[in-house]
């Protein structure tokens, strides 16, 4: 499975962004898909994750304001995020796995990573 992430950029605080993470592979329904972020400084964290049948869960950080889907026909996902804060300036990074057991605190043990897409929040 390759993911190519997209949809980042520069965005005012309270403003929004969709970024969306496209797989190769005839199985995509079959894993599940999520988003992490890294900070300048900081660890890699969590921001959400979606099962092949449409199961969401969401970081508490970003619960309210983000929001993941995917379309199982096109093999994508996406990440809907709104009322950004400049606190969620960050790298974010596609990932899928075959099992949802690795979400959300082994991202080290996920199957497959893509290149990150850069989203800065200016205050």
């Amino acid at each position: 499975v390759q993911l190519q992430a997209s949809g980042g950029g520069l965005v005012q605080a309270g403003g929004s962004l969709r970024l969306s993470c496209a797989a190769s592979g005839r199985t995509f329904s079959t894993y599940s898909m999520g988003w992490f972020r890294q900070a300048p400084g900081k660890e890699r964290e969590f921001v959400a994750r979606i099962s092949g049948n449409g199961i969401t869960l969401h970081a508490d950080s970003v619960k309210g304001r983000f929001t993941i889907s995917r379309d199982n026909a096109k093999n994508t996902v996406s990440l809907q995020m709104n009322s950004l804060k400049p606190e969620d300036t960050a790298v974010y990074y596609c990932a899928a796995d075959r099992s949802l057991l690795n979400w959300p605190n082994r991202g080290h043990a996920l199957d497959y990573w893509g290149k990150g897409t850069q989203v800065t929040v200016s205050s």
